[in-house]
C-alpha cells in the first residue's frame, strides 16, 4: 500500500468560536491510500486547540509501513499498529482508517454504510452549528442555515451572552435546538439553572456542560437536567465510554477522536450496551470524513455533520442533503469525487 498526502486550508464561511478558542480556517491533510488498483481517500482534520498538526501528521505518516497488510482487511490489527507507533494522534489515524474503509467498499462493490449494516432510511436530521458571535451575525448564520434546508440548528454556548444568543436564535426560528458549552459553564448550579432555561426554549440536548474533569459536576447536572445531557470532550476513544456511564446521557462521538470508522462503531456498540444515546459529530471538515461519519449516523440517536456546509472551498462535491437528512449513496466506498 502506498500513502500519499497533502496539507489543505479549509476555510470557514465565518469566524468559528466557541468557548474559549476562534478561529478562521482549519488545517486539513488529505490522504490518498494506492491498494493494487483501488483508491481510498480520508482525511485528518486538525483543529489546533486538539494538539495535532501537519507537522505531528507527516512525522507520524513517515514511521508507518502498511506492506504488510492486505485485504481483507483486519482492522483491529490495523488500529493497533497504529497505536503502537505513537499514543494519540486520532486524527491522523483516522485519515488512514477512512481511506481503508472507502477501498474496502470499493473492492466488495459496496457503500461504506453497508459495512457496518447501517440503513439509509434511519438517518435522522443533522444539525447546523452556530458559533459564539454577535447578534447580528448569527441571525445571518441561522438563515443560512435555514435556506440550506436544515431542521436543526446548534449554538454555542459558554460566554456572559448565553440566553442573548438563544434569544436571537428564537427570534427568527422554533426549530429544535441543540446546545454545546464547550466545557464554559463554571459552576454546576449555574449549569443546571442554565440547562432548565434551554429546556423550556425549545433546546433538545446539551453537550459539554463543565469541564471535561469535573465528573461530580457533570454528573449533578445529568442527574437533575429534564434533556439528555451528551458528553464530548469527555469522551475521545473507546475506552472512555464506559466512563460515561451514570454520568452522562449519552456521548458525542467524532471521527477525528475515534481514530476513524471502525473504532467509532465499536464506540456505538458499547454505548448501546450501556443505555447511553449516540451522537455522531463533525470538525471543520471536507465531504470526506463528513460522507465517513454519515455512513454511521444512521446508527446514532443524534446527528451534527455540518462541516462541508460551514466552508467555502470543500475540494469534493458537497453530499446529497435533503430537507435537513444526508441521503447516502449506494456507490462504492464513501461515494464522493472531487470538483
Amino acid at each position: 500500500m502506498q500513502i500519499t498526502y497533502r496539507p489543505y486550508q479549509l476555510q470557514l464561511k465565518h469566524p468559528f468560536t466557541i468557548s474559549g478558542f476562534s478561529r478562521t480556517a482549519t488545517p486539513i491533510l488529505l490522504l490518498e491510500i494506492k491498494y493494487q488498483n483501488y483508491t481510498g481517500y480520508g482525511e485528518a482534520s486538525m483543529v489546533p486547540y486538539l494538539g495535532e498538526s501537519i507537522e505531528t501528521a507527516t512525522v507520524f505518516l513517515n514511521k508507518i509501513d502498511l506492506s504488510s497488510f492486505s485485504f481483507p482487511f483486519k482492522m483491529d490489527e490495523i488500529i493497533g499498529y497504529l497505536d503502537g507507533i505513537a499514543t494519540g494522534l486520532p486524527a491522523i489515524k483516522a485519515a488512514i482508517d477512512i481511506a481503508l474503509h472507502d477501498i474496502i467498499g470499493k473492492i466488495t462493490q459496496q457503500p461504506c454504510y453497508k459495512i457496518y449494516g447501517a440503513s439509509p432510511a434511519l438517518m435522522p436530521l443533522t444539525s447546523y452549528t452556530l458559533g459564539i458571535d454577535e447578534p447580528e451575525v448569527m441571525l445571518q448564520k441561522a438563515n443560512d442555515a435555514l435556506d440550506l434546508g436544515f431542521k436543526i440548528l446548534k449554538i454555542k454556548l459558554g460566554s456572559k451572552n448565553d440566553k442573548l444568543l438563544v434569544n436571537t436564535v428564537r427570534s427568527i426560528t422554533n426549530l429544535p435546538l441543540y446546545v454545546d458549552a464547550n466545557q464554559g459553564w463554571k459552576t454546576k448550579e449555574e449549569g443546571l439553572k442554565m440547562v432548565r432555561w434551554l429546556a423550556s426554549q425549545g433546546v433538545v440536548l446539551v453537550e459539554q456542560p463543565m469541564l471535561k474533569t469535573d465528573t461530580d459536576g457533570n454528573k449533578f447536572i445529568t442527574q437533575h437536567s429534564p434533556i439528555p445531557i451528551i458528553a464530548d470532550e469527555a469522551v475521545q476513544r473507546l475506552p472512555d465510554v464506559a466512563k460515561a456511564e451514570g454520568n452522562y446521557h449519552g456521548i458525542n462521538i467524532k471521527l477525528m477522536k475515534s481514530g476513524g470508522m471502525y473504532e467509532a462503531h465499536l464506540m456505538i456498540q458499547k454505548a448501546r450496551q450501556l443505555g447511553l444515546k449516540v451522537m455522531i459529530g463533525c470538525m471543520s471538515e471536507t465531504s470526506i470524513a463528513t460522507l465517513a461519519a454519515a455512513a454511521l449516523a444512521p446508527l446514532s440517536d443524534f446527528v451534527d455533520l455540518d462541516g462541508p456546509f460551514l466552508t467555502t472551498n470543500n475540494p469534493y462535491q458537497t453530499p446529497h442533503f435533503v430537507n435537513g437528512k444526508y441521503i447516502l449513496s449506494d456507490d462504492a466506498g464513501l461515494g464522493t469525487r472531487a470538483t
